[in-house]
Protein backbone atom coordinates (compact mmCIF):
# COMPACT_ATOMS: atom_id res chain seq x y z
CA UNK A 1 0.00 0.00 0.00
CA UNK A 2 2.79 2.27 0.56
CA UNK A 3 4.15 2.08 -2.84
CA UNK A 4 1.01 2.43 -4.40
CA UNK A 5 0.80 5.94 -3.05
CA UNK A 6 3.81 6.85 -3.52
CA UNK A 7 3.50 5.47 -7.28
CA UNK A 8 -0.17 7.67 -7.54
CA UNK A 9 1.62 10.94 -6.55
CA UNK A 10 4.10 10.15 -9.13
CA UNK A 11 1.81 9.52 -11.74
CA UNK A 12 -0.32 12.81 -10.64
CA UNK A 13 2.78 14.99 -10.60
CA UNK A 14 3.72 13.83 -14.41
CA UNK A 15 0.06 14.79 -15.73
CA UNK A 16 0.13 18.19 -14.21
CA UNK A 17 3.30 18.80 -15.87
CA UNK A 18 2.44 17.45 -18.92
CA UNK A 19 -1.35 19.74 -18.95
CA UNK A 20 0.76 23.07 -17.73
CA UNK A 21 3.54 22.47 -21.12
CA UNK A 22 0.60 21.51 -23.55
CA UNK A 23 -1.25 24.93 -21.92
CA UNK A 24 1.83 27.53 -21.70
CA UNK A 25 4.54 26.91 -23.66
CA UNK A 26 5.86 29.17 -26.06
CA UNK A 27 7.82 28.51 -29.86
CA UNK A 28 11.41 29.23 -29.74
CA UNK A 29 13.97 28.46 -32.82
CA UNK A 30 11.35 25.97 -34.05
CA UNK A 31 10.92 23.75 -30.17
CA UNK A 32 8.53 24.96 -27.77
CA UNK A 33 9.67 25.98 -24.51
CA UNK A 34 8.17 26.53 -20.90
CA UNK A 35 10.10 29.05 -18.28
CA UNK A 36 9.09 28.55 -14.59
CA UNK A 37 11.69 30.80 -13.06
CA UNK A 38 15.38 30.12 -13.66
CA UNK A 39 14.04 26.81 -15.03
CA UNK A 40 12.78 25.93 -18.80
CA UNK A 41 10.98 22.55 -20.03
CA UNK A 42 11.47 21.90 -23.97
CA UNK A 43 8.99 19.55 -25.40
CA UNK A 44 9.80 17.63 -28.31
CA UNK A 45 7.28 15.58 -30.58
CA UNK A 46 8.57 12.87 -32.66
CA UNK A 47 6.81 10.50 -34.73
CA UNK A 48 7.08 7.09 -33.69
CA UNK A 49 5.14 5.73 -36.67
CA UNK A 50 6.09 5.00 -40.29
CA UNK A 51 5.50 8.67 -40.82
CA UNK A 52 2.15 8.55 -42.91
CA UNK A 53 -1.12 9.82 -41.36
CA UNK A 54 -1.40 13.05 -39.42
CA UNK A 55 -1.42 13.54 -35.35
CA UNK A 56 -5.08 12.38 -35.14
CA UNK A 57 -4.12 9.18 -36.00
CA UNK A 58 -4.11 5.94 -33.47
CA UNK A 59 -0.31 6.15 -33.58
CA UNK A 60 1.22 6.29 -30.55
CA UNK A 61 3.77 9.65 -29.95
CA UNK A 62 6.69 9.98 -27.82
CA UNK A 63 7.16 12.44 -25.42
CA UNK A 64 10.34 14.17 -23.74
CA UNK A 65 11.08 16.74 -21.22
CA UNK A 66 14.54 17.97 -20.97
CA UNK A 67 14.65 20.39 -18.20
CA UNK A 68 17.17 23.10 -18.52
CA UNK A 69 18.58 24.99 -15.62
CA UNK A 70 21.61 27.13 -16.62
CA UNK A 71 23.69 25.66 -18.95
CA UNK A 72 22.89 22.02 -18.01
CA UNK A 73 20.59 20.08 -19.62
CA UNK A 74 18.81 17.12 -17.94
CA UNK A 75 16.99 14.56 -19.60
CA UNK A 76 14.13 12.85 -18.28
CA UNK A 77 12.28 9.58 -18.59
CA UNK A 78 9.60 8.99 -21.75
CA UNK A 79 6.13 9.19 -21.60
CA UNK A 80 4.16 7.68 -24.15
CA UNK A 81 0.75 9.54 -24.67
CA UNK A 82 -2.15 8.48 -27.17
CA UNK A 83 -2.81 11.91 -29.32
CA UNK A 84 -6.73 10.67 -29.24
CA UNK A 85 -7.29 10.40 -25.44
CA UNK A 86 -8.20 14.02 -24.62
CA UNK A 87 -7.15 15.76 -21.12
CA UNK A 88 -10.50 14.71 -19.38
CA UNK A 89 -10.20 11.65 -20.21
CA UNK A 90 -6.87 11.19 -18.20
CA UNK A 91 -8.68 13.37 -15.58
CA UNK A 92 -11.43 10.53 -15.37
CA UNK A 93 -8.87 7.71 -14.97
CA UNK A 94 -6.82 9.94 -11.94
CA UNK A 95 -10.29 10.09 -10.39
CA UNK A 96 -10.99 5.92 -10.67
CA UNK A 97 -7.03 5.48 -8.98
CA UNK A 98 -7.65 7.92 -6.80
CA UNK A 99 -10.93 6.49 -5.13
CA UNK A 100 -9.18 3.34 -5.44
CA UNK A 101 -6.67 4.19 -3.06
CA UNK A 102 -8.85 5.94 -0.87
CA UNK A 103 -10.47 2.80 -0.67
CA UNK A 104 -7.38 1.06 0.06
CA UNK A 105 -6.34 3.76 2.70
CA UNK A 106 -9.90 3.29 4.72
CA UNK A 107 -9.48 -0.63 4.84
CA UNK A 108 -6.24 0.05 7.09
CA UNK A 109 -8.31 2.00 9.12
CA UNK A 110 -9.80 5.28 10.65
CA UNK A 111 -6.08 6.03 12.31
CA UNK A 112 -4.43 6.06 9.07
CA UNK A 113 -6.66 6.61 5.91
CA UNK A 114 -6.96 10.93 7.68
CA UNK A 115 -3.46 10.93 8.19
CA UNK A 116 -2.46 10.24 5.02
CA UNK A 117 -5.35 11.90 2.94
CA UNK A 118 -3.81 15.29 4.98
CA UNK A 119 -0.41 14.11 4.42
CA UNK A 120 -0.55 14.81 0.25
CA UNK A 121 -0.24 18.07 -1.20
CA UNK A 122 -2.75 20.51 -1.08
CA UNK A 123 -2.48 20.83 -5.33
CA UNK A 124 -3.48 17.31 -5.05
CA UNK A 125 -6.29 17.02 -2.69
CA UNK A 126 -10.16 16.65 -4.09
CA UNK A 127 -13.37 17.75 -2.56
CA UNK A 128 -14.30 13.61 -2.30
CA UNK A 129 -11.26 12.86 -0.43
CA UNK A 130 -11.71 15.46 1.97
CA UNK A 131 -15.22 14.30 2.75
CA UNK A 132 -13.76 11.36 3.06
CA UNK A 133 -11.06 12.27 5.52
CA UNK A 134 -13.89 14.15 7.60
CA UNK A 135 -15.87 11.16 7.71
CA UNK A 136 -13.40 8.98 9.14
CA UNK A 137 -11.87 11.48 11.77
CA UNK A 138 -12.23 9.54 15.47
CA UNK A 139 -15.83 9.53 16.95
CA UNK A 140 -16.65 12.06 19.95
CA UNK A 141 -16.38 10.52 23.41
CA UNK A 142 -20.19 9.94 24.33
CA UNK A 143 -21.10 12.24 27.05
CA UNK A 144 -23.41 10.58 29.87
CA UNK A 145 -26.73 12.17 30.17
CA UNK A 146 -27.04 15.54 31.86
CA UNK A 147 -29.27 15.04 35.34
CA UNK A 148 -32.05 17.61 35.85
CA UNK A 149 -32.56 19.09 38.93
CA UNK A 150 -33.78 21.86 40.48
CA UNK A 151 -30.65 24.21 41.29
CA UNK A 152 -30.37 25.84 44.69
CA UNK A 153 -27.85 27.73 44.29
CA UNK A 154 -24.63 28.55 42.95
CA UNK A 155 -21.06 27.67 44.48
CA UNK A 156 -17.96 29.48 43.92
CA UNK A 157 -14.49 27.23 45.72
CA UNK A 158 -11.15 29.27 46.13
CA UNK A 159 -8.66 26.18 46.62
CA UNK A 160 -5.77 26.88 49.06
CA UNK A 161 -2.83 25.06 49.42
CA UNK A 162 -0.04 22.78 47.01
CA UNK A 163 -1.39 20.61 44.02
CA UNK A 164 -2.62 17.87 45.51
CA UNK A 165 -4.09 19.22 48.43
CA UNK A 166 -6.76 21.08 45.90
CA UNK A 167 -7.05 18.17 44.09
CA UNK A 168 -8.46 16.39 47.10
CA UNK A 169 -10.55 19.52 47.52
CA UNK A 170 -12.05 19.59 44.27
CA UNK A 171 -13.06 16.36 44.84
CA UNK A 172 -14.86 17.28 47.65
CA UNK A 173 -16.47 20.28 46.68
CA UNK A 174 -18.22 18.25 43.61
CA UNK A 175 -19.39 15.73 46.11
CA UNK A 176 -21.22 18.31 48.04
CA UNK A 177 -22.42 20.15 45.17
CA UNK A 178 -24.24 17.12 43.55
CA UNK A 179 -25.36 16.56 47.54
CA UNK A 180 -26.89 19.74 47.62
CA UNK A 181 -28.28 19.77 44.10
CA UNK A 182 -26.49 22.99 43.10
CA UNK A 183 -24.41 24.18 40.49
CA UNK A 184 -20.62 24.25 41.05
CA UNK A 185 -18.27 27.16 39.14
CA UNK A 186 -14.79 25.39 37.64
CA UNK A 187 -12.71 26.18 41.34
CA UNK A 188 -10.03 28.94 41.67
CA UNK A 189 -6.41 27.16 42.31
CA UNK A 190 -4.47 28.99 44.99
CA UNK A 191 -2.32 31.91 43.89
CA UNK A 192 -1.27 33.72 46.16
CA UNK A 193 0.00 31.26 49.02
CA UNK A 194 3.62 29.92 49.16
CA UNK A 195 3.53 27.99 46.23
CA UNK A 196 2.70 31.24 44.11
CA UNK A 197 1.65 29.60 41.31
CA UNK A 198 -0.29 31.91 38.77
CA UNK A 199 -1.89 28.21 36.56
CA UNK A 200 -5.39 28.48 36.12
CA UNK A 201 -7.32 25.21 36.63
CA UNK A 202 -7.48 24.80 32.51
CA UNK A 203 -3.75 25.05 33.03
CA UNK A 204 -3.47 21.91 34.89
CA UNK A 205 -6.83 20.03 34.48
CA UNK A 206 -8.55 19.06 30.99
CA UNK A 207 -11.65 21.53 31.85
CA UNK A 208 -13.72 19.91 28.79
CA UNK A 209 -13.49 16.25 30.36
CA UNK A 210 -13.97 17.67 33.91
CA UNK A 211 -17.67 19.09 32.71
CA UNK A 212 -18.74 17.09 30.75
CA UNK A 213 -17.49 13.05 32.65
CA UNK A 214 -19.93 14.45 35.52
CA UNK A 215 -22.55 16.14 34.12
CA UNK A 216 -24.79 13.21 34.86
CA UNK A 217 -24.41 13.66 38.68
CA UNK A 218 -24.14 18.15 39.05
CA UNK A 219 -24.06 20.92 36.74
CA UNK A 220 -20.54 22.62 36.47
CA UNK A 221 -19.81 25.87 34.83
CA UNK A 222 -16.70 27.74 33.84
CA UNK A 223 -18.42 31.06 35.08
CA UNK A 224 -21.39 32.34 36.62
CA UNK A 225 -24.19 33.64 34.51
CA UNK A 226 -24.02 37.54 33.62
CA UNK A 227 -26.49 38.60 36.03
CA UNK A 228 -24.86 37.01 38.89
CA UNK A 229 -21.17 37.52 38.15
CA UNK A 230 -22.51 41.31 38.23
CA UNK A 231 -23.43 40.83 41.55
CA UNK A 232 -20.69 38.74 42.61
CA UNK A 233 -18.20 42.17 41.17
CA UNK A 234 -20.59 44.19 43.12
CA UNK A 235 -19.77 41.84 46.57
CA UNK A 236 -23.10 40.67 46.86
CA UNK A 237 -22.63 37.14 47.66
CA UNK A 238 -21.83 35.28 50.85
CA UNK A 239 -18.46 33.79 51.76
CA UNK A 240 -17.08 32.26 54.54
CA UNK A 241 -14.36 28.90 55.17
CA UNK A 242 -16.47 25.91 56.36
CA UNK A 243 -15.64 23.37 59.27
CA UNK A 244 -12.89 21.29 58.79
CA UNK A 245 -13.57 17.69 58.52
CA UNK A 246 -17.01 18.13 58.52
CA UNK A 247 -20.10 15.26 57.88
CA UNK A 248 -22.47 15.89 55.01
CA UNK A 249 -25.14 16.80 57.47
CA UNK A 250 -23.01 20.26 58.29
CA UNK A 251 -23.54 20.99 54.88
CA UNK A 252 -26.98 20.42 54.90
CA UNK A 253 -27.79 22.28 58.04
CA UNK A 254 -25.48 25.27 57.55
CA UNK A 255 -25.10 25.65 53.49
CA UNK A 256 -27.40 24.72 52.01
CA UNK A 257 -29.85 27.59 53.50
CA UNK A 258 -27.10 30.48 53.18
CA UNK A 259 -27.19 29.14 49.38
CA UNK A 260 -30.67 29.73 49.37
CA UNK A 261 -30.98 32.98 50.44
CA UNK A 262 -28.18 34.30 48.96
CA UNK A 263 -28.43 32.40 45.64
CA UNK A 264 -23.97 32.28 45.58
CA UNK A 265 -22.09 31.11 48.36
CA UNK A 266 -17.96 31.40 47.93
CA UNK A 267 -16.34 28.58 50.13
CA UNK A 268 -13.02 30.78 50.68
CA UNK A 269 -10.90 27.75 51.90
CA UNK A 270 -11.26 24.00 50.98
CA UNK A 271 -8.56 21.83 52.81
CA UNK A 272 -10.06 19.09 54.36
CA UNK A 273 -13.40 20.16 54.29
CA UNK A 274 -15.14 16.80 54.22
CA UNK A 275 -14.71 14.24 56.98
CA UNK A 276 -13.14 10.80 55.73
CA UNK A 277 -15.76 8.26 56.59
CA UNK A 278 -19.11 8.27 57.76
CA UNK A 279 -20.37 9.57 54.47
CA UNK A 280 -23.39 7.96 52.56
CA UNK A 281 -21.22 5.77 49.97
CA UNK A 282 -22.57 7.44 46.60
CA UNK A 283 -20.69 10.51 48.02
CA UNK A 284 -17.68 8.01 49.14
CA UNK A 285 -17.65 6.95 45.49
CA UNK A 286 -18.43 10.04 43.77
CA UNK A 287 -15.34 11.27 45.45
CA UNK A 288 -13.40 8.47 43.47
CA UNK A 289 -15.14 9.22 40.71
CA UNK A 290 -13.73 12.81 40.04
CA UNK A 291 -10.35 11.64 41.51
CA UNK A 292 -9.90 8.79 39.09
CA UNK A 293 -11.36 10.02 36.30
CA UNK A 294 -12.64 13.72 35.95
CA UNK A 295 -9.50 15.28 37.07
CA UNK A 296 -6.75 14.19 34.37
CA UNK A 297 -2.78 15.45 35.02
CA UNK A 298 5.16 20.00 46.43
CA UNK A 299 7.52 22.43 46.78
CA UNK A 300 9.91 21.44 49.26
CA UNK A 301 8.48 21.99 52.79
CA UNK A 302 11.47 20.90 54.88
CA UNK A 303 11.84 24.58 56.65
CA UNK A 304 7.62 24.57 57.59
CA UNK A 305 7.98 20.92 58.48
CA UNK A 306 10.85 21.83 60.76
CA UNK A 307 12.84 19.12 60.21
CA UNK A 308 16.96 19.19 59.79
CA UNK A 309 18.42 16.09 61.21
CA UNK A 310 21.53 15.89 59.10
CA UNK A 311 21.41 19.62 58.61
CA UNK A 312 24.32 22.15 59.56
CA UNK A 313 24.61 24.84 62.29
CA UNK A 314 23.98 27.48 59.48
CA UNK A 315 21.08 25.36 57.64
CA UNK A 316 18.99 25.24 60.78
CA UNK A 317 19.44 28.91 61.29
CA UNK A 318 18.00 29.59 57.66
CA UNK A 319 15.68 27.25 57.71
CA UNK A 320 13.80 28.87 61.04
CA UNK A 321 13.99 31.99 59.16
CA UNK A 322 12.62 30.96 56.32
CA UNK A 323 9.48 29.48 58.38
CA UNK A 324 9.57 32.82 59.99
CA UNK A 325 9.31 34.71 57.37
CA UNK A 326 5.81 33.37 56.29
CA UNK A 327 3.04 34.97 59.05
CA UNK A 328 0.40 32.81 57.71
CA UNK A 329 2.33 29.52 58.91
CA UNK A 330 1.45 28.95 62.26
CA UNK A 331 4.12 26.29 63.83
CA UNK A 332 6.93 28.60 64.48
CA UNK A 333 9.09 26.99 67.64
CA UNK A 334 9.14 23.15 65.95
CA UNK A 335 11.68 20.62 68.19
CA UNK A 336 12.91 18.78 65.31
CA UNK A 337 14.00 15.74 67.29
CA UNK A 338 10.88 15.48 68.55
CA UNK A 339 9.71 15.49 65.36
CA UNK A 340 12.06 12.79 63.82
CA UNK A 341 11.71 10.34 66.63
CA UNK A 342 7.93 10.27 66.25
CA UNK A 343 8.23 9.37 62.50
CA UNK A 344 6.87 12.97 61.92
CA UNK A 345 9.69 14.24 59.38
CA UNK A 346 10.50 13.05 55.95
CA UNK A 347 13.42 10.81 55.57
CA UNK A 348 17.00 12.15 54.83
CA UNK A 349 18.52 11.24 51.43
CA UNK A 350 21.06 9.78 53.32
CA UNK A 351 18.79 7.55 55.53
CA UNK A 352 16.91 6.37 52.35
CA UNK A 353 19.45 5.11 50.93
CA UNK A 354 20.02 3.39 53.73
CA UNK A 355 16.55 1.84 53.72
CA UNK A 356 16.69 1.15 49.87
CA UNK A 357 20.00 -0.55 50.08
CA UNK A 358 18.42 -2.83 53.09
CA UNK A 359 15.11 -3.73 51.49
CA UNK A 360 17.52 -5.31 48.29
CA UNK A 361 16.95 -2.36 45.58
CA UNK A 362 18.72 -3.33 42.63
CA UNK A 363 21.23 -0.96 42.72
CA UNK A 364 21.21 -0.83 38.83
CA UNK A 365 17.68 0.50 39.24
CA UNK A 366 16.49 3.96 37.85
CA UNK A 367 15.21 6.10 40.71
CA UNK A 368 13.34 9.25 40.25
CA UNK A 369 12.86 12.40 42.10
CA UNK A 370 9.55 13.35 42.66
CA UNK A 371 9.97 16.07 44.17
CA UNK A 372 11.02 20.04 44.19
CA UNK A 373 13.91 21.60 44.89
CA UNK A 374 16.26 19.75 47.22
CA UNK A 375 17.24 21.38 49.94
CA UNK A 376 20.96 21.55 50.38
CA UNK A 377 20.99 20.42 46.16
CA UNK A 378 23.52 18.21 45.10
CA UNK A 379 25.47 17.79 48.02
CA UNK A 380 22.85 15.90 50.22
CA UNK A 381 21.77 13.99 47.25
CA UNK A 382 25.39 12.43 46.67
CA UNK A 383 25.33 9.67 48.72
CA UNK A 384 22.20 8.26 47.28
CA UNK A 385 23.90 8.82 43.61
CA UNK A 386 26.89 7.03 44.61
CA UNK A 387 24.89 4.28 45.85
CA UNK A 388 21.96 4.62 42.84
CA UNK A 389 23.88 6.15 40.11
CA UNK A 390 20.81 5.81 37.55
CA UNK A 391 19.21 8.92 39.41
CA UNK A 392 16.55 10.96 37.21
CA UNK A 393 14.85 14.10 38.02
CA UNK A 394 12.25 15.95 35.44
CA UNK A 395 15.48 18.56 35.05
CA UNK A 396 17.70 15.88 33.47
CA UNK A 397 15.05 14.20 31.59
CA UNK A 398 13.59 16.76 29.78
CA UNK A 399 15.46 19.11 27.76
CA UNK A 400 15.30 22.81 28.70
CA UNK A 401 12.70 23.93 25.40
CA UNK A 402 10.40 21.55 27.01
CA UNK A 403 10.91 22.00 30.64
CA UNK A 404 10.43 25.45 30.13
CA UNK A 405 7.07 25.60 29.66
CA UNK A 406 6.41 24.14 33.38
CA UNK A 407 9.01 26.75 34.89
CA UNK A 408 7.23 29.21 37.53
CA UNK A 409 4.51 26.85 37.91
CA UNK A 410 4.97 25.01 40.84
CA UNK A 411 1.25 22.85 40.72
CA UNK A 412 2.25 22.08 36.86
CA UNK A 413 5.50 20.78 37.51
CA UNK A 414 3.89 18.80 40.59
CA UNK A 415 1.52 17.50 38.13
CA UNK A 416 4.46 15.72 36.06
CA UNK A 417 6.05 14.16 39.21
CA UNK A 418 2.05 12.86 39.83
CA UNK A 419 2.00 11.40 36.39
CA UNK A 420 5.28 9.70 36.86
CA UNK A 421 4.73 8.22 40.20
CA UNK A 422 1.37 6.98 38.68
CA UNK A 423 3.05 4.69 36.26
CA UNK A 424 6.02 3.75 38.19
CA UNK A 425 7.01 -0.01 39.28
CA UNK A 426 7.45 1.12 42.81
CA UNK A 427 6.51 4.02 44.85
CA UNK A 428 8.51 5.04 47.52
CA UNK A 429 7.52 8.41 49.38
CA UNK A 430 9.75 9.22 51.98
CA UNK A 431 6.94 11.16 53.24
CA UNK A 432 3.43 10.64 53.36
CA UNK A 433 2.72 14.34 52.64
CA UNK A 434 -0.75 15.38 50.18
CA UNK A 435 0.80 14.17 47.33
CA UNK A 436 1.78 10.83 48.65
CA UNK A 437 -1.11 10.64 49.67
CA UNK A 438 -2.77 10.84 46.86
CA UNK A 439 -0.79 8.54 44.64
CA UNK A 440 -1.17 5.79 46.86
CA UNK A 441 -4.70 5.62 47.01
CA UNK A 442 -4.78 6.36 43.07
CA UNK A 443 -2.31 3.17 42.87
CA UNK A 444 -4.42 0.84 45.17
CA UNK A 445 -7.36 1.89 42.43
CA UNK A 446 -5.08 1.04 39.66
CA UNK A 447 -5.06 -2.42 40.63
CA UNK A 448 -2.77 -2.42 44.08
CA UNK A 449 0.19 -1.53 42.27
CA UNK A 450 3.64 -1.76 44.39
CA UNK A 451 3.91 0.92 46.78
CA UNK A 452 6.29 0.58 50.13
CA UNK A 453 4.71 2.53 52.80
CA UNK A 454 7.10 3.35 55.38
CA UNK A 455 7.16 2.84 59.20
CA UNK A 456 9.29 6.17 59.68
CA UNK A 457 9.18 6.12 63.41
CA UNK A 458 9.82 2.27 63.56
CA UNK A 459 12.99 3.34 61.08
CA UNK A 460 14.50 6.25 62.71
CA UNK A 461 14.51 3.78 65.81
CA UNK A 462 16.13 1.08 63.76
CA UNK A 463 18.56 3.65 62.19
CA UNK A 464 20.51 5.37 65.16
CA UNK A 465 20.71 2.03 66.79
CA UNK A 466 22.86 0.73 63.70
CA UNK A 467 24.44 4.32 63.80
CA UNK A 468 25.29 3.60 67.21
CA UNK A 469 26.57 0.26 66.41
CA UNK A 470 23.53 -1.50 68.12
CA UNK A 471 22.72 -3.04 65.45
CA UNK A 472 24.86 -4.98 63.12
CA UNK A 473 24.17 -4.64 58.90
CA UNK A 474 22.58 -8.17 58.66
CA UNK A 475 20.10 -7.55 61.71
CA UNK A 476 18.70 -3.80 60.49
CA UNK A 477 18.04 -5.82 57.03
CA UNK A 478 16.80 -8.45 58.14
CA UNK A 479 14.29 -5.83 60.86
CA UNK A 480 13.49 -3.62 57.85
CA UNK A 481 12.73 -6.07 55.65
CA UNK A 482 9.97 -7.85 58.25
CA UNK A 483 8.90 -4.71 59.17
CA UNK A 484 7.77 -3.53 55.85
CA UNK A 485 6.67 -6.97 54.07
CA UNK A 486 3.16 -6.25 54.66
CA UNK A 487 3.45 -2.69 54.08
CA UNK A 488 3.26 -3.10 50.34
CA UNK A 489 0.08 -1.01 49.71
CA UNK A 490 -2.22 -4.00 49.41
CA UNK A 491 -6.17 -4.20 50.63
CA UNK A 492 -7.04 -2.99 53.72
CA UNK A 493 -10.06 -1.12 55.42
CA UNK A 494 -8.98 2.00 56.73
CA UNK A 495 -8.48 3.11 60.07
CA UNK A 496 -11.55 5.23 62.01
CA UNK A 497 -10.56 7.11 65.14
CA UNK A 498 -13.82 8.54 66.01
CA UNK A 499 -13.67 12.39 66.45
CA UNK A 500 -9.62 12.61 65.60
CA UNK A 501 -9.98 12.79 61.74
CA UNK A 502 -5.71 14.28 61.34
CA UNK A 503 -4.82 10.85 63.04
CA UNK A 504 -7.19 8.54 60.83
CA UNK A 505 -6.45 7.07 57.78
CA UNK A 506 -6.97 9.85 55.17
CA UNK A 507 -10.11 8.62 52.26
CA UNK A 508 -7.89 9.69 49.59
CA UNK A 509 -5.15 7.56 50.38
CA UNK A 510 -7.30 4.01 50.69
CA UNK A 511 -10.74 4.38 49.19
CA UNK A 512 -11.89 1.16 49.77
CA UNK A 513 -15.62 2.19 49.32
CA UNK A 514 -14.53 2.49 45.43
CA UNK A 515 -12.19 -0.56 44.89
CA UNK A 516 -15.00 -3.06 44.80
CA UNK A 517 -13.59 -6.27 46.63
CA UNK A 518 -15.07 -8.95 48.57
CA UNK A 519 -14.40 -8.00 52.08
CA UNK A 520 -11.97 -11.00 52.57
CA UNK A 521 -9.71 -9.32 50.56
CA UNK A 522 -9.24 -6.65 53.10
CA UNK A 523 -7.09 -7.23 55.81
CA UNK A 524 -7.40 -5.69 59.46
CA UNK A 525 -3.44 -5.22 59.57
CA UNK A 526 -1.78 -1.98 58.56
CA UNK A 527 -0.68 -2.24 55.16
Amino acid sequence: MFFLVLGLLVFFRTLSKTEELSSKAIDFGGKQYLRRGKKAMMLRWAKVSDGKGDHCDSEEMAMGFNVLSGDEIVKSKRLIVRPRIKVWMARAVTTVVLWTCVVQLMAIGELWGPRLLKAMPYCFSHPESQTVAKAYVPAKVVLPPKRIYKNNGYLMVSCNGGLNQMRAAICDMVAIARHLNVTLIVPELDKSSFWADPSEFQDIFDVDNFIGSLRDEVRILKQLPPRLKRRVELGLYYSLSPVSWSNITYYEKQILPLLLKHKVVHLNRTDARLANNGLPIEIQRLRCRVNFNALRYEMDMLAFSGCTHGCDYKEVEELTRMRYAYPWWKEKVINSELKRQNGLCPLTPEETTLILTTLGIDQSIQIYIAAGEIYGGEKRMAGLQTVFPNLVRKETLLEPSDLMYFQNHSSQMAALDYLVSLESDIFFPTYDGNMAKLVEGHRRFLGFKKTILLDRKHLVHLIDQYTKGSLSWEQLSIMVKKTHANRMGRPKRRVVIPKKPKEEDYFYSNPHECLELQDELFGNTLL
